[in-house]
C-alpha cells in the first residue's frame, strides 16, 4: 500500500501539495506518488515486485478512505531520498520529481507545491550561503540595526564601460553598500564583462570603502559557469543570476566555493509561483531551495511599490530566508518615501534595492542614493531627501 498513516523521516523527505482532483483527492495523490517514482499509474507490469514498490514508489501520507470523499486539499507526499544521486542530481531531479509527470495528467486538475521537508541525509550536499547576511554585513562592516542599501544600474543596456563606471562612482559616492547590474545587461559587445569588470573593481577597490557589486553574468550551461570564474580572475566581488538560468546553477556556483556574493534575482518567477496558475511552486520553497543551494542575496519581493506582496506573505518569505541566513532584497518600487514604513512592518534585515528612485531623482543618482541613505539613517532634514518625498510621496 502507498497511502501510511507515517513514514520513516529519515528515508524520505516530504512534499507538502495544495491538491486537486477531476474524481477525488485520494485518486489525484496516487496518480502523483506512483507516477512520480516507479511507474504508470493505473497499469502494473511483470517486473514491479512488492519489495520494488515498498522501497522505492512515493508513499501518500493519510487516510485513504478520509480522501477519496474531497475533491482538493492539502496532501503530503514521501519521496524516498533513496531514488536520487543528491550530489550530482541535486535540485534539476528534485524538481523533475516533485513538479513533473503529474502535471500531464488529465484527472489532476490543480497542484501547488508548498512546502518541502528534508532529512539531515539530504540537506549535508547543500552548502548554504558562502557569506549570507552574517558574512555580508562583516564584509562590509555594517552590523548597525539599518537595512543595506542597494542600487541598481539603469539604463539596463545600451551603456559603455566608461559611462557605467561613471554611473558607480555616483551611487557609491551617495553611501550605497551594493550595486547589482540589471538581468538584461548579461555580456553585450558595448559593454562587455571583461572590460567592465575591471574598470568598475578599480574604482571600488580604491574608493575606501567596501562595496559589493554583482555582475550580470546570464548565460546557458557551461558559458554561466566560466562567467563566475572569470568575474572572479578579473576581481569581482559579485554577480547576479536571474532564475531563468536554471534553478540548479545556483548550486553548481557555490560548489566552485569561490569567495564571490551570489545574487539570486527572481524576474520571471511568476511563471512557476503564481497562484493563480493551475500548477506552480510556492515562492516560499523557492526561497528554502535558494538558501540550501547557497545563494547570499534573493530578490524576495516588495510591499507598497510597483510589485506588491501581501504583507503576510511577504514576511513568511522573509522567515524562510533568514532561517537560511540569506539576506533578502526588496525591490520594484522602492523609494526614500517608503522604505521606513517597510522596516516597521518587516524589521531591519533586509537589502533596500532602488533603480527608478535613484536614477531618477531630480537632482541626479548621487543625490538619489544620498536620499535613500537618509531615509536608512532616519536623517529626514536633508535637501536630497525632501526633494525624493515631493516626488514620490511618503508611505506612514
Amino acid at each position: 500500500m502507498i497511502f501510511k498513516e507515517s513514514v520513516d523521516l529519515n528515508e524520505n523527505f516530504i512534499a507538502t501539495y495544495e491538491l486537486e482532483g477531476a474524481k477525488s483527492l485520494r485518486d489525484a495523490a496516487w496518480e502523483l506518488a506512483i507516477g512520480q517514482s516507479v511507474g504508470n499509474p493505473h497499469v502494473r507490469n511483470q517486473w514491479e515486485s512488492d519489495e520494488l514498490f515498498e522501497k522505492y514508489s512515493c508513499k501518500v501520507i493519510g487516510d485513504e478512505n478520509e480522501l477519496s470523499n474531497i475533491k482538493r486539499g492539502i496532501i503530503k507526499i514521501a519521496f524516498p531520498i533513496v531514488n536520487t544521486n543528491w550530489k550530482e542530481d541535486g535540485i534539476t531531479q528534485l524538481l523533475v520529481q516533485v513538479m513533473g509527470g503529474q502535471l500531464d495528467i488529465d484527472k489532476i486538475l490543480y497542484c501547488r507545491l508548498l512546502k518541502l521537508d528534508f532529512p539531515d541525509e539530504v540537506l549535508k550536499y547543500f552548502k548554504g550561503p558562502k557569506f549570507g547576511i552574517t558574512g555580508i554585513r562583516e564584509y562590509l562592516g555594517l552590523n548597525e540595526s539599518k537595512p543595506l542599501l542597494g542600487a541598481i544600474i539603469k539604463p539596463k543596456t545600451g551603456i559603455t564601460p566608461e559611462l557605467l563606471v561613471n554611473m558607480v562612482k555616483e551611487l557609491v559616492e551617495g553611501g550605497v553598500n551594493f550595486i547589482k547590474e540589471d538581468e538584461i545587461l548579461s555580456n553585450p559587445s558595448f559593454c562587455p564583462i571583461e572590460e567592465r569588470v575591471p574598470l568598475v573593481m578599480n574604482y571600488i577597490n580604491s574608493c575606501g570603502r567596501k562595496v559589493v557589486y554583482a555582475v550580470c553574468i546570464n548565460a546557458d550551461y557551461p558559458y554561466v559557469i566560466d562567467r563566475v570564474k572569470k568575474v572572479h580572475e578579473l576581481g569581482g566581488n559579485g554577480v547576479h543570476i536571474n532564475f531563468w538560468n536554471g534553478l540548479g546553477v545556483y548550486k553548481s556556483v557555490r560548489e566552485l566555493d569561490l569567495p564571490i556574493f551570489v545574487h539570486f534575482q527572481k524576474s520571471g518567477d511568476k511563471i512557476l509561483t503564481d497562484i493563480n496558475h493551475r500548477f506552480s511552486i510556492s515562492f516560499e520553497v523557492i526561497g528554502q531551495l535558494a538558501g540550501m543551494m547557497g545563494v547570499d542575496f534573493i530578490h524576495a519581493g516588495m510591499w507598497g511599490g510597483y510589485s506588491q506582496n501581501e504583507e503576510k506573505e511577504l514576511k513568511d518569505i522573509l522567515n524562510i530566508l533568514h532561517k537560511y541566513n540569506v539576506m533578502p532584497a526588496l525591490s520594484c518600487g522602492m523609494h526614500p518615501g517608503i522604505v521606513n514604513a517597510i522596516e516597521n512592518r518587516f524589521g531591519y534585515q533586509f537589502l533596500a534595492n532602488t533603480g527608478g528612485a535613484v536614477h531618477g531623482h531630480p537632482l541626479g543618482s548621487k543625490a538619489g542614493a544620498l536620499a535613500m541613505r537618509q531615509a536608512i539613517d532616519r536623517d529626514f532634514d536633508k535637501n536630497e531627501y525632501k526633494l525624493a518625498i515631493e516626488k514620490w510621496g511618503k508611505i506612514e
